[in-house]
């Protein structure tokens, strides 16, 4: 019950974050706009890396076809956004983007390594290494 009445939390505070940033921008304007967008890009990030700590969105974020499919579309995006988009934005968005990209290639070097370390492990337990008189 805890675990549920958390997760319903956390999902709405990430939403709310979400909504806040998006739609600050029609309602408010001047200095409460951009404090409204700020808060809420900090409220929805500070939730959502909460989430993405869970169990099943953390599994399904480290699979290996996830972390693929983040490496090369955030990659593509962010060289398409250095030249899409002019300026400091462009610049902050294929920043961003490469980011993320080089997030999700570490994630699969990391899932490499753990994976060749296991077909070590169970190789060397199927040969019968002698053991010394």
């Amino acid at each position: 019950m805890k675990s549920l009445l958390s997760s319903i939390v956390l999902w709405s505070l990430f939403l709310v974050g979400l909504s806040a940033t998006v739609a600050s921008g029609s309602v408010l304007d001047g200095t409460q706009r951009d404090v409204a967008t700020y808060g809420g890009i900090a409220l929805s990030l500070v939730a959502g890396s909460r989430i993405a700590k869970k169990d099943p969105i953390k599994s399904f974020l480290s699979s290996r076809p996830v972390l693929w499919f983040l490496f090369l579309f955030n990659g593509v995006v962010a060289v398409a956004a250095g030249f899409a988009l002019d300026g400091v934005q462009g610049i902050t968005a294929a920043a961003g983007m490469g980011l993320v990209s080089l997030g999700a290639g570490f994630g699969l070097l990391q899932s490499r390594g753990t994976r060749n370390r296991g077909t070590q492990a169970l190789e060397t337990q199927g040969r019968g290494t002698p053991t010394p008189a």
